[in-house]
C-alpha cells in the first residue's frame, strides 16, 4: 500500500429522516438517489457518494457554532443569491448570523451548515 491507495469514497451525514434529507440534497446537487429507505439514503455524484443515515436521537448542530463545527460543505455557484434562494425553496434555512461577505451560510433541513460560494473562487 502506498500513500495514494486511499481515496475519499463517500461522506455520510446523520439525520432525523434519511429519505427526506436525501431528497433535499439530491435536488440541491442534482445527484441521483441510488438507494433510499427509512434508515438510509445514498446519492451518486460524479466522483463520490453522499450517504445519509437516520439516527433516532439525532441532535441538530448548533448555529452559530462559534468556530466549533466539525465540517461543512462549500458549494460553488455562479449566482450566490439565486443559489441560496433555490436552496431555501427546497427546505434550507438562512440563519441571521452570516460570518462573511463572500459566501452565504445556509442550514439544510437537518441543521447541517453549508456555504454557497462564488464559482470563481475555486478556479
Amino acid at each position: 500500500m502506498n500513500e495514494h491507495d486511499i481515496t475519499l469514497a463517500m461522506v455520510t451525514l446523520d439525520a432525523p429522516d434519511a429519505s427526506a434529507l436525501g431528497a433535499f440534497w439530491s435536488q440541491v446537487l442534482g445527484w441521483p438517489i441510488v438507494y433510499s429507505d427509512e434508515q438510509y439514503a445514498m446519492l451518486q455524484g460524479p466522483a463520490h457518494k453522499l450517504g445519509i443515515g437516520t439516527i433516532a436521537d439525532y441532535g441538530r448542530p448548533p448555529w452559530p457554532d462559534h468556530g466549533h463545527k466539525q465540517f461543512h460543505f462549500d458549494l460553488a455557484a455562479d449566482d450566490l443569491e439565486a443559489a441560496a434562494t433555490r436552496c431555501v425553496e427546497l427546505g434550507a434555512t438562512r440563519p441571521d448570523v452570516q460570518p462573511g461577505e463572500t459566501w452565504i451560510v445556509l442550514l439544510d433541513p437537518a441543521g447541517h451548515p453549508f456555504c454557497i460560494t462564488d464559482t470563481k473562487a475555486w478556479a
